[in-house]
């Protein structure tokens, strides 16, 4: 039998959850906020693959996916020293950073968000990983240790909005910039 043997267990109808070490918090707890906004992250990064042609791409996303998975079960053992997150992962993030940018033309406006199915799906992901960094701000000066989720959050949204751009532009798309006179 796998890990998961039975997922109703009926122990949060009080408004409880328990954390991957045996504790039990309010399900309004920053803790449990940032669970589910990684998990939020998580969805639609697999949304986005869904959208995706290009097999070196998802490849890389799945990876990133494998990380998420790996902030959310150090988030759900703050009191243990497991380290399922590396500091390698966000060298990942800014070596693709810097790769991607450059064969990027350089950025002289804002870009409004949208494209095709696919990078107006990272878009989303850009903003919605903005918000897991608020939320993991708000452990933090909870007086959690974050250990590296907050650079790794930081980056990865820089990496989707790289990503984006530059998947915009290898599919001959051009860019939409803000306009202030619009």
């Amino acid at each position: 039998m796998g890990r998961i043997s039975k997922v109703t267990t009926k122990t949060g109808d009080k408004g409880e959850t328990g954390l991957g070490d045996g504790s039990r918090v309010s399900k309004s707890h920053p803790l449990i906020r940032l669970l589910g906004e990684i998990d939020e992250l998580n969805s639609y990064l697999g949304r986005a693959i869904a959208s995706c042609n290009k097999d070196t791409i998802i490849v890389e996303l799945q990876s990133i996916q494998q990380d998420l998975f790996n902030i959310g079960g150090e988030v759900s053992m703050p009191k243990t020293e497991i380290n399922l997150l590396t500091k390698d992962r966000i060298s990942f993030l800014e070596d693709r950073i810097a790769k991607l940018n450059e064969q990027l033309p350089p950025l002289e406006e804002f870009i409004l968000p949208g494209g095709d199915e696919f990078c107006s799906r990272i878009h989303v992901l850009r903003a919605v990983c903005r918000r897991v960094e608020r939320y993991c701000v708000e452990v933090m000066e909870e007086g959690l240790k974050i250990r590296y989720w907050l650079l790794y959050l930081n980056r990865l949204s820089d990496y989707f909005f790289v990503l984006s751009r530059y998947y915009s532009l290898e599919d001959g798309e051009d860019e939409i910039l803000w306009n202030r006179n619009k």
